[in-house]
This record gives C-alpha cells, structure tokens and sequence, in this order.
C-alpha cells in the first residue's frame, strides 16, 4: 500500500493510520490472526461493544487452523506454538520504541490481509496494539522484548494464575496524568484548573493523579501554582479542610515548557509523566485550550511522543471546530490522522451546564410532559441567548466568527437537538448522540430571508458613554463582523413539521440570560377569552428552562385571583436551583441549596470516565455546520451589513420583524421576565 504523507502535518512523519488505536477484538501478526472472545478477562472493559464469540479461530497465514488457544474452566491459555510466533514477532521489535512496534503490527497486516486500512473489514478486524501488549504482560508473561516475565513463571501448586482484569488492575495500578496545553492561558486559569481542584476537592479523581501545565511561557512548578492559586476557591458550602485539599492539590501541579508543534519537547513532557507515573498503568487526558490553528501540530506531537502505551489517551478539543463545513471537515480528517473518533472529545460547556442536562430528565421521566412535546401542543421554540457586555478586548478573534459561528451553531443549535430528539434507545453516548445526529439532519438549511444580524454601535444613558463594536482597537473600523443574530430554523419530521425554533443571540444588551422558552397553543374555544382581551398570548401557556443566570424551570399558568370577582392572571409554578427570590408576592425557597457545579466539572468528569455522550461527534458536527454554511456564505459573499442597535437596548428592530413573520412574541419581552 502506498505511503501517504498529510498536508495537516506540519513534519513529514508519517504517522499511524488513526485504526491502530481503536479497540476490537482481533490480534493480528504477520502469520497469524487471533480472535479473542467476549469473555476473556483482558477485554472486560470493551466486551460490551463486540460481538461474543463462543470459540478461539486461529489460523496461520496458509490458512490451515493452529492449535494456538485452549479453555480450561473459562480460563485462557495460549499455545507454546504461538506464544513463541509472537516472541519472535516482538524480539524483530527489539531495538524499536512501542510506537514503533504498533506500527510493525498494523504494517504486517496490512500486508497479510491486503486491504485498505480505511475499509470496514480492515476497522472491524484491527485490534489495539496496546491493549494487547498490557494482555502479554499481565495474562500471559511476555515482556515487550520478546522474553518471559517474571508472571510466566508464576506458579501456585502446580496451577498457573489466573489473568487479573483489566478493570481491577487499573483500580489498584492505574495513574490518571491530565495535562493542560496552553496552561498560561485564560480559559486554563478561570476555568480548568479550578474545575479540577472543585473534582478533587469532592474526592471525585482517582487517588493517583498529576496536573501537568504545558506552554510557550516559561514558569516552574512553583510559578505555575502561584498563578493558579489565586483562581481556586471551594464551594459555598465549603468545609473546614479547604486550605489543606487546595495545598494538596497545588503539590500535585507541575509545569513543562514547550513549543506546540515541537515533538522533542513532547518527549521531554513525557518522560516527566513517566517519571510520576512511577510504572503504572497510566491513563493520560490532554486538554487543548489553544488556538484552532495550532490543534493539529499538538496533536501530532502529543500523539507521537506522549501517548500512553498502556492505557488510554483522550484529549479534549475546545470550539471552534471551523469556520463553514469545509475547514471543519478538514481539522477532523487532520485529527483522525493521529487519533480515532473514541479518542476525540470535542468540548461544548453548554452542554455540561446543569439546567441543559435537566432537559433530557425533564422531557423524559416525566409522563405530564411527553405527549405534549409536539407539533399538536406547542407552537413555537424560542432559545435566547444575550450577555450585557461587548467583546472587551476579545474582539480580535470573535471578529473572525462572529456571534452565529460563537454560539448558534454550537451552543444553541446543541440544545435545540436535545430539546427536539426523539426517545432515544438508552442513555448510552451513541444511542443519544444519533438521534441528535437525526434531528439536524432533518432540518432545512438556514435561509438569508429568515436570518437577521444586528451589531451593536456607542451609546450614552445616565451620564455614561458605551462604546461601540468597532470601537475595540482589535476590530476594524470598517467590521461587518455581527454581534447579534435572530434565525427561524424549522425541522422537517412529523413531530415537529411547521414549528418554528427561533434562535436569538447578541452581545451587549440589556441583560445577561440564556434560556430556552416553549410556548404552548392557545385553548381551543377557550371560556375565559374575554377575560384576556384580544391579547391571547397573555393567556398562553409557556415552559422556562432558564441555563443563566440564577438556574430555574418554571411553567406559566393561568389562575384565578382570589377576590369576588373573575379577574385571571398568569402565575409561574417555579423549581428554582440556584437563588431565593420573590415573584409576585409569593416567596419561592431554593429548592436545592448545595452549589451548582460548573459545566467544565462535569465534563472533565465525563472525559475521564469515557462518557461522551455531552461532546460532540463528527458526524453531528458535520450536520450543524450543514445547516449553517450556505448562509454564512451568501451573508459574506453579499456584504450585508448588520443593523445597529445601541448598546445596552434589547438588539435590532429586525428581530421583531422576524418573530411576526411567523406570528410569534419573543418571549422575554414581557414585563415579568424582563
């Protein structure tokens, strides 16, 4: 097979195809393929992904079957035959690093096989090297040279031990390294370091464990705990202990300087993990919090000298993932050169947020709510995001996207595939993730005529002057970059067929919220309609899931007020998470008064454990960017400029015009939710 080398790649290293890290079920050899049953006690942490096996098929190259496999009382052993193919097979390996000897795996069977390395037979077939060299080592005794360990010659009255599982070795010997590339950065400080200590802190890390800093700046150890000290802070409801868990955790931080695209500094990096790992198996999560330009060169540099070789690697990828479906299908094919699709989690905090986890729980274990979750019962979705700033000295980089490609098309159109999907099969990742997949591909490409954009211009109120976008040295003065945006998107399934979702995001506006609005179709011949005027969306039946600030689910209802009379009113039957506060002369308590914890908390948590159902998979971010791009593209193409509105005002007139196009009232508009 020909040898290709990437254009993603900064060097000319060609690396492994991204297969050779996937784990299945088969171990291939230049002379022989080894199919390993669901219940080997080596492969009980994926057993459940494959198809079981009853029976061991080992063949040699010619075909004829190798007595290479026997069962004794569900235990595995192997052949004297084959374990002396595989010494041989590994003592060719000798001199190489491990890396180096998965590619001789993968390269020798390719050349067995004759298939390319892209094909399902070829993805179906391939088994993790590395899982199988920690099977060599702990189940059957060979050392990666090639030569027996000490646990082949392992004897108990006669009886050779058992292999241990995998699950209970990692429990007693595993070592959990997270390093944090571009430490030196924002999003580190205010956000992953003390999301990290706020898991460690509630004892949710493993007990061994380091926090490697890695970036251009040069710190020490000591320099880098000092910087990050001052972002750490306990709960609310914070213990007694907190100054020694943050003095204990800070003991566990280090700091490596490197250049990002630079593979010796990577190997130095992983020397010092080694050097803490102390022999462990060792578990490694990187976290890019860097630029998107620089995503590829670390991960190659990061995949080639700091993998871990016997456990798993994870890294973890922060938005934006693009500017259009083309530049985002290229950074995954760049990263699928180095990594497989398991080992990619592309970070939406929005989704780690407590209130958009909620949605799920809501809709489903819920029986009021399930049947009303249609075209039938609601007429339309609003999700409405708004901050009450401007970019503030970010203006260079959102000046490249802009606020549809900052939040919509990820933040926003994230949670409208939640709220949208159907049942799913189970709570499993894939399961949850392919109806989401399922639901963007059933929407229609965003049209310009049901698009509006909006930037926000200077603005004076109570003797105080606002300054305008273009205002900010790192924007041009001619930008058409928008900093508000209102879209009507609509689904083309039968649950949802006619129902607008409208979008709403912008930046420096009155207020800072972020929510999603359901509001429900009038009564049918409704009694009391005159007691509502001609405004029927007075009486209008609405569901709040407020995400920020002060987190609540609350339900607009129509109630009698008490008196003689017949005077109606909307009133709100309210959860609230996070404040105590009164809503029309009605005292509402907390109803959960342990601090919520922060969305990085919950995914870091999640990409730890190997949960993905939070994190984004290609072939949804493939969709989205479906429904985005032909728009951005004739918004650019055409040079439409953005309407302008004030800064601190409620956004661009537009956005009105839009919601009566298809006869809809934005719903924080009204006077109790402004």
């Amino acid at each position: 097979m020909a040898t290709h080398f990437s254009p993603c790649s900064s060097s000319s290293t060609n690396f492994l195809p991204s297969t050779c890290f996937k784990n299945e079920t088969t171990v291939l050899f230049s002379r022989f393929a080894v199919t390993v049953p669901r219940k080997s006690t080596w492969v009980t942490q994926i057993h459940s992904r494959i198809q079981g096996r009853k029976h061991f098929h080992i063949k040699s190259s010619n075909g004829h079957p190798l007595n290479a496999v026997s069962l004794h009382d569900g235990e595995m052993s192997l052949s004297e035959e084959f374990l002396s193919a595989v010494r041989e097979e590994l003592r060719m390996c000798k001199s190489l690093k491990r890396l180096i000897l998965r590619d001789h795996i993968v390269m020798t069977f390719q050349k067995v096989v004759h298939v390319d390395y892209t094909s399902n037979v070829y993805i179906s077939l391939l088994f993790s090297a590395q899982s199988f060299i920690l099977m060599l080592r702990r189940d059957f005794g060979i050392g990666l040279d090639g030569s027996p360990t000490a646990k082949e010659n392992d004897k108990s009255e006669g009886k050779e031990k058992p292999g241990i599982p995998i699950s209970e070795a990692e429990k007693e010997e595993s070592t959990l390294s997270i390093t944090v590339v571009g430490a030196s950065g924002d999003l580190a400080k205010k956000k992953i370091f003390p999301a990290l200590f706020a898991l460690f802190y509630e004892d949710w890390l493993p007990e061994n464990f380091t926090v490697f800093g890695y970036a251009r700046t040069k710190l020490t150890d000591e320099e880098l705990r000092n910087m990050i000290s001052g972002t750490l802070t306990c709960r609310i409801d914070q213990r007694e202990n907190c100054e020694d868990k943050m003095d204990q955790f800070l003991k566990r931080c280090f700091y490596h300087a490197g250049q990002y695209d630079s593979e010796g500094d990577f190997s130095e990096l992983d020397s010092k993990l080694k050097e803490k790992e102390a022999g462990k198996v060792s578990n490694r999560l990187f976290y890019l919090s860097i630029p998107p330009n620089i995503f590829v060169d670390v991960v190659r540099s990061a995949s080639l000298r700091a993998s871990s070789l016997n456990g798993w690697t994870r890294v973890i990828v922060e938005k934006p993932f693009g500017r259009d479906s083309e530049s985002s299908g290229e950074l995954t094919r760049c990263l699928k050169q180095y990594l497989t699709e398991d080992q990619i989690f592309r970070i939406d905090h929005y989704l780690g947020k407590e209130l958009v986890e909620n949605l799920s729980v809501l809709r489903f274990s819920n029986l009021v709510f399930e049947p009303l979750w249609s075209r039938d019962y609601i007429r339309n979705v609003q999700l409405i995001f708004s901050e009450d700033f401007g970019t503030e000295g970010r203006g260079g980089y959102f000046d490249n996207y802009g606020i549809i490609r900052d939040i919509m098309q990820n933040h926003l159109l994230q949670i409208l595939a939640l709220f949208a999907m159907e049942t799913p099969v189970s709570l499993d990742a894939e399961d949850v993730r392919n109806e989401k997949v399922k639901v963007l591909r059933s929407m229609k490409p965003l049209q310009l005529e049901d698009v509006i954009v909006g930037q926000y211009k200077g603005h004076s109120k109570s003797g105080r002057s606002y300054p305008a976008y273009t205002d900010d040295p790192t924007v041009p003065k001619d930008s058409r970059t928008p900093t508000f945006a209102a879209a009507a998107l609509f689904i083309n399934n039968a649950r949802w067929d006619g129902v607008p979702f409208l979008m709403k995001a912008g930046k420096a506006l009155h207020t800072r919220r972020a929510e999603v609005r359901v509001q429900f179709r009038h009564v049918p011949g409704n009694l009391y309609k005159r007691n509502f005027g001609t405004d029927l969306d007075k009486a209008t039946n609405e569901l709040v899931l407020r995400v920020q600030p002060d987190e609540a689910i609350y339900l607009k209802i129509n109630n009698k007020v008490p008196g003689l009379g017949m005077r109606l009113d909307r009133s709100d039957l309210n959860l609230l998470y996070s404040a105590s506060e009164i809503i029309k002369a009605y005292v509402s308590i907390r109803r959960y008064p342990r601090e919520i914890p922060d969305a990085y908390e919950r995914l870091l948590l999640d990409a730890i454990a190997g949960e993905r159902r939070l994190f984004i998979r290609s072939d949804e971010l493939d969709a989205a960017w479906a429904l985005f791009t032909p728009m951005l593209k004739e918004l650019e193409q055409k040079k439409i400029v953005p309407e302008l509105y004030p800064h601190g005002s409620r956004g661009p007139v537009g956005a009105h015009y839009l919601a009566a196009k298809y006869n809809v009232r934005w719903g924080d508009l009204s006077s109790d939710d402004s």
